[in-house]
């Protein structure tokens, strides 16, 4: 038997995406957006509203970069998504996480989460059903503590997940199956 339940962010798991870009200051800006996906192969699109100072960021430094969230920094990714750069300006400061500037776009790679694709602003769709910032991605990379050769090893990684049913992050490792190919089985 099947049970109704409240509407919300229905899809799981949503993903942990750590935004980051410069203040006009030259400071490090960082949100959590868990409202983002893969629009194709090389772009990424960003669900998020004119409000945030991310985004004031991103159109002004035509730029921003998005990092994968880890176990190992729950706390930090979490704070990034209550604490507003609006109003907290010294936000990246008190995570006492560290920066380096990438050197394919005019932002900032966030060096303890393990992956950051580098992408440069295309456009900021702001109509009723418009998804917010698109962007194309320039560059990935992985720290080397989660790579198994020159691919990334997802169980090394401990990406997390944002379940919006309790409000709890998941560790996302186990693996169960194989795309493209468990299905074949199926197949006659």
């Amino acid at each position: 038997m099947r049970k109704n339940i409240k509407v919300t962010e229905a899809i799981f798991p949503m993903p942990v995406l750590m935004v980051a870009t410069y203040n006009e200051d030259g400071s490090v800006d960082v949100m959590n957006a868990a409202w983002g996906t893969m629009l194709d192969r090389d772009y990424v699109i960003l669900n998020l509203t004119e409000t945030h100072k991310t985004v004031k960021n991103i159109k002004k430094r035509k730029a921003f970069t998005v990092s994968i969230a880890d176990s190992k920094h729950v706390v930090e990714a979490d704070y990034f998504g209550i604490a507003s750069g609006n109003n907290t300006p010294n936000k990246f400061e008190n995570s006492k996480l560290t920066a380096t500037k990438s050197e394919n776009v005019d932002a900032p790679i966030i060096n303890e989460f393990p992956i950051c694709m580098e992408c440069e602003f295309i456009e900021y769709q702001d109509d009723k059903y418009g998804c917010g910032v698109v962007g194309k991605i320039v560059n990935v990379n992985a720290d080397e503590s989660v790579m198994n050769g020159d691919n990334v090893d997802i169980n090394l990684v401990n990406a997390i997940a944002f379940d919006p049913y309790t409000h709890g992050y998941y560790k996302v490792t186990e693996r169960v199956g194989n795309a493209f190919k468990d299905g074949l089985q199926l197949k006659k």
